[in-house]
């Protein structure tokens, strides 16, 4: 039977960069997802936010152009209110690629990634692993091929917002979602300004908002809202709304579909235990307001690792309550009375209302606070390393 460190459960940007700060601290890492191909199953927009792409040495030949303008529509689609940047504040990134980048780099690192290996349960240090066959790119498998005990000293649940490790180690689970789904297509060159098109309207996206995001390369055309309001099915409103979508692009090439859950009830409180924690959606690591997770869960990875590595190294469970989700709760209570708020315009009346309240003076401020803001996500101890390699300070 082999033993390592760390298995980390989840090939998403959260496992590969816990994992690859950890296997630079030169421990023993495994990396599993159930996947055979990263392409396979993106379920995030992929929108990195200023503060990410100051603070990140993030691969910027996989990112689109900068988007400085927003433009915030009530249900009449009439009379948007536009925000203008004067810095790039959004670049959208191929996920894929930045995966396959992400595994590439904890594999220099030393960690060992294996796609198509699917986590079952662990218990007293051991971990079963099942080694699946399927077509590549798959999500599912067709059949199990191999099944294998391994040996852990820690696990690391990165496996996404309906973690299986988060059960298995008594931890928290995710129970506040939003459901998105969302269309990426190609566009023809110099379409247009690139632009961030947001629209409130309970009818599409009953508690959040549908958005179409043109930086002029591709075309993200999407909506999310409370699962138990989306009674026409999330494909068919996703569909009503990109046929009149504002700014909508023509389609210049193939389109993909993506869908899935957004957790948006804030950090989990109890995030750890002596066998494990968890990491990125897993963690309930996304802002409860605007629903970006990709900011989050590089912090986060970072503080994980650091942890993880302390603990490892001495033993001392006291460690572990530096990673305390419960603290970091404390910091988001507004943006969950302003989840709270968003939920309950269930309305076309009422969603008009909130953007009339926005055209004013501070609630402009408020919306540019919020979409332009550097306090996304909070600092969470003084930074060393950044998320994809480069040393940085504050």
């Amino acid at each position: 039977m082999q033993t390592v460190d760390v298995l980390v459960v989840g090939a998403g940007l959260a496992g590969l960069s816990t994992a690859r700060l950890l296997a630079r601290r030169r421990l023993d890492v495994m990396v599993v997802d159930r996947r055979r191909s990263l392409a396979a199953g993106v379920r995030t927009t992929g929108i990195f936010v200023r503060r990410t792409l100051d603070d990140f040495d993030l691969p910027g030949h996989l990112l689109g152009p900068g988007v400085r303008d927003v433009l915030l529509y009530p249900p009449s689609r009439r009379s948007p209110i536009r925000l203008t940047s004067d810095r790039d504040e959004f670049r959208v990134a191929d996920m894929a690629a930045v995966y396959e980048h992400a595994r590439r780099a904890a594999e220099s690192a030393g960690a060992r990634v294996l796609l198509g290996v699917r986590y079952t349960g662990s218990s007293s240090g051991l971990v079963r692993l099942e080694r699946t066959s399927g077509a590549e790119g798959a999500e599912g498998a067709v059949g199990v091929v191999g099944v294998e005990v391994v040996g852990v000293r820690f696990v690391v649940g990165a496996d996404g917002a309906r973690s299986r490790v988060a059960r298995d180690l008594g931890l928290d689970v995710n129970r506040r979602f939003l459901v998105g789904a969302e269309i990426v297509h190609a566009v023809a060159p110099g379409s247009g300004v690139p632009a961030f098109h947001c629209v409130l309207d309970p009818r599409v996206a009953p508690g959040y908002l549908g958005w179409v995001l043109d930086d002029g390369r591709h075309a993200h055309v999407g909506v999310a809202g409370e699962p138990g309001a989306m009674r026409a099915g999330v494909r068919r409103l996703l569909d009503a709304f990109a046929s009149d979508a504002p700014g909508r692009a023509t389609p210049a090439g193939p389109v993909e579909r993506r869908g899935g859950p957004i957790p948006v009830g804030g950090v989990l409180r109890r995030l750890a235990c002596p066998d494990g924690l968890l990491v990125g959606d897993a963690a309930g690591a996304v802002s409860p307001l605007t629903a970006g997770g990709l900011d989050p869960c590089l912090r986060m990875s970072e503080l994980a690792a650091s942890v993880i590595a302390d603990y490892l190294r001495t033993g001392d469970r006291e460690v572990l309550k530096r990673y305390d989700g419960a603290a970091l709760r404390a910091r988001f209570r507004g943006r969950l009375l302003l989840r709270r708020l968003s939920a309950g315009i269930r309305s076309p009346v009422a969603a008009e209302a909130a953007v009339t309240v926005l055209r004013t003076r501070p609630g402009r401020a408020l919306a540019a606070r919020i979409l332009f803001g550097d306090g996304s996500f909070p600092e969470l101890e003084p930074r060393l390393t950044a998320g994809a390699g480069t040393v940085r300070r504050p």
